[in-house]
């Protein structure tokens, strides 16, 4: 059995060596749980399952890591930011499914979760222009469609298209992964 260490557990993890992944969760798992505690701090039901998430897909993308962009904590943590921002969404969209009788009671932590939503995704765009950061808002969180927001805007799609996917490379870049958005 090959010993993991810091210098082969990348390219034994391609390799599909599960005990390539248990020392990643031993040597990098407080990077996962410190970016999911942050980002999920008052959604602790759902801290497990988006770690688990997390390790799957460090599991399946660990092809697109690329030391040359950014060292391995860098990529572990975007990742994890990614994940967990997506785990917010699903529990705003779990609770805009609710009963009427559980939304009085989640109301308050709908606020506080969209806060802290709103917070995070800003940061991330905070490295796009004001008028990309306004297409990505359009298109991805308020889930308008290119059609529309072509319209309202008076931008062609393709122009649009372009810019989101050249604001999507550059967050890439910044955060060194292919795969996260």
């Amino acid at each position: 059995m090959m010993r993991i260490t810091e210098n082969n557990f990348i390219e034994q993890l391609q390799k599909r060596n599960e005990d390539a992944l248990y020392y990643v969760i031993e040597q990098y798992g407080w990077v996962i749980q410190s970016v999911v505690k942050k980002q999920l701090y008052n959604l602790e039901n759902y801290h497990d399952d988006c770690i688990n998430e997390i390790l799957m897909k460090i599991w399946q993308y660990i092809d697109y890591f690329n030391a040359d962009k950014g060292s391995f904590k860098t990529w572990v943590a975007g990742i994890s930011k990614f994940n967990a921002i997506d785990y917010q969404r699903k529990y705003i969209k779990d609770l805009q499914q609710s009963s009427i009788d559980d939304v009085n009671i989640d109301y308050a932590m709908t606020h506080i979760v969209s806060d802290n939503l709103s917070r995070s995704v800003d940061s991330l765009l905070e490295h796009l222009s004001a008028e990309d950061k306004q297409l990505f808002l359009k298109i991805y969180a308020e889930e308008c469609k290119v059609k529309d927001v072509s319209s309202e805007t008076g931008i062609k799609e393709e122009v649009i298209y372009n810019r989101l996917s050249r604001g999507k490379r550059k967050l890439r870049q910044l955060f060194g992964s292919k795969k996260t958005f």
